[in-house]
């Protein structure tokens, strides 16, 4: 692949800053509820600190296990505002980033990664408020000469990232969430928000059977309470 190659390989929609914006409100448990129940990163992704949250459109990356030159071609590449979500096989027989990569991406004002692969140089990172979303530590580096992928679709945690599909992390995990669903979805997040602070009314008031509760009951063929 040549340069001109990767920079039209960058080039793809993305969730609009007002979807964004719209989304910060919401948490991840949340987004995937309304969602249906889809989309969640297996639960080895991790936030690197509890308090980190990432939020933005993908620019998913496919490497090698242990090598991350297709990582630094996304670093060289992405807009201002993207999550690099890479496919990195969940390996962690070696890191695929430190501290310089997300030095470069702080500077470059990326959103975040979300990596399913090792990290390292943990306390300092963890420490930081660059969000990082990965799999497992190591303190061996990663090679930097196998051919990959960057803005196609990719397969992370189980999950398919399609380019500037919608990505929220916090400390439940991430979800990604279609661009073409992500109106939807928000939409039925501010429902699924007001009904739940309803039923915190309900409970501050007594009312600790859940209405839905027994309605489950019947339909499993169980008596209600």
């Amino acid at each position: 692949m040549t340069t001109s190659n990767y920079q039209v390989s960058a080039e793809f929609p993305r969730v609009t800053t007002a979807q964004i914006e719209r989304a910060k409100k919401f948490q991840a448990a949340i987004l995937c509820d309304v969602a249906g129940r889809r989309g969640t990163l297996n639960s080895r992704v991790q936030a690197l600190h509890p308090a980190m949250r990432v939020l933005g459109p993908a620019f998913p990356v496919e490497v090698r296990p242990g090598d991350n030159l297709m990582f630094h071609v996304a670093l060289a590449v992405a807009r201002p505002g993207d999550v690099i979500v890479v496919d990195g096989k969940a390996d962690d027989t070696c890191a695929l980033f430190g501290e310089l990569m997300v030095a470069q991406a702080e500077a470059a004002g990326l959103a975040g990664f979300v990596v399913d692969a090792a990290s390292r140089d943990t306390d300092t990172l963890a420490g930081g408020n660059f969000p990082i979303f990965s799999t497992g530590r190591n303190p061996c580096g990663p090679t930097k000469g196998l051919p990959g992928t960057l803005g196609r679709p990719v397969s992370v945690g189980g999950v398919s990232v399609n380019p500037g599909d919608l990505i929220v992390g916090d400390v439940d995990g991430v979800v990604v969430i279609p661009r073409e669903q992500v109106d939807a979805v928000l939409d039925a997040a501010e429902a699924k928000v007001a009904a739940e602070r309803g039923r915190l009314e309900e409970i501050a008031r007594g009312e600790l059977v859940s209405p839905w509760l027994n309605g489950a009951l019947q339909s499993a063929g169980l008596p209600a309470l």
